[in-house]
């Protein structure tokens, strides 16, 4: 049968190329096509939205696919130029420990780097920081911390690995201070910060008569003076004085500072280590 098959195709294209066009088998084919085409246009035309479906369907699964991996780049982007940012910002308040670490008479102190891991919330009455150092890495309670160039406050509550330090923006905080004034007589007061504006530091309680101008510096007085007893090492950077009103001074005996150290911004502190006191771990601030 298949020999049969064959043995007739042959004769059938010998027949086929061997005629002239307008032969029968020519005649057949043409009729063949004209009865045919309209048919195979009208399949395509029907089969042309399925084919358009499958190709929407295919463009579609591309494009969400490299939509998923231009926003995996976007967040890896993202998240190095985070970690560049944050990596410049800490950077940048440790190389300022760093050049603090001599300056200040502080050269004889031990020092311990700390990150600051809790902040207290935005409170005009208690101003806080929680940082990642203790008492196993000899932090202990009254002794100071400071940062980018300036007093921060001092370490109120400590524990094994972590302690509180109570910054100068503290309600309760009061720091024995002394004014650089270009009079030279270094005139003796306390910085306390203003009520409703914590960042505002008021020097008080200072000489009706001293001569003092705005951008003088204040620093911390340490022990000289019995009337404002210190916890903190002498000429450690407090503020610069921002408003001398003439009315102020001689009614209320103060002027207004504002703090060197950048307290609303900090990821690092330093805290000056000494023999722990004796007694109980929890200072109270005045």
């Amino acid at each position: 049968m298949l020999i049969a098959l064959v043995v007739v195709s042959l004769i059938l294209l010998t027949a086929y190329f061997g005629e002239s066009a307008g032969s029968p088998l020519h005649t057949v084919q043409r009729g063949v096509i004209q009865v045919l085409s309209p048919i195979q246009e009208g399949a395509s035309r029907a089969l042309k939205p399925a084919r358009d479906l499958f190709g929407w369907f295919g463009d579609t699964l591309d494009a969400k696919k490299e939509r998923d991996q231009l926003r995996a780049q976007r967040d890896a982007l993202l998240a190095e130029e985070i970690d560049y940012q944050v990596a410049i910002r800490e950077n940048r308040q440790l190389r300022a420990l760093v050049r603090m670490d001599g300056n200040h008479g502080l050269g004889s102190y031990e020092k311990e780097t700390a990150r600051i891991i809790v902040r207290s919330p935005n409170n005009l009455l208690r101003d806080t920081l929680q940082v990642d150092k203790g008492t196993s890495s000899g932090v202990h309670v009254g002794q100071a911390v400071i940062a980018g160039g300036g007093l921060v406050g001092q370490v109120t509550t400590a524990a094994g690995g972590t302690a509180v330090v109570t910054l100068i923006t503290d309600q309760r905080s009061a720091v024995g201070a002394k004014v650089l004034n270009r009079g030279g007589r270094g005139d003796i007061g306390l910085v306390k910060p203003s009520i409703g504006d914590p960042l505002d530091l008021l020097v008080q309680q200072l000489p009706r008569d001293t001569k003092v101008r705005v951008g003088d510096n204040v620093v911390t007085s340490g022990v000289i003076d019995p009337r404002f007893p210190s916890p903190y090492p002498p000429n450690i950077p407090i503020g610069r004085v921002t408003k001398v009103d003439p009315a102020e001074l001689e009614s209320n005996n103060q002027i207004h500072i504002s703090p060197i150290a950048d307290l609303r911004h900090l990821d690092f502190v330093q805290i000056l280590t000494t023999p722990p006191p004796g007694g109980e771990e929890r200072a109270q601030v005045p």
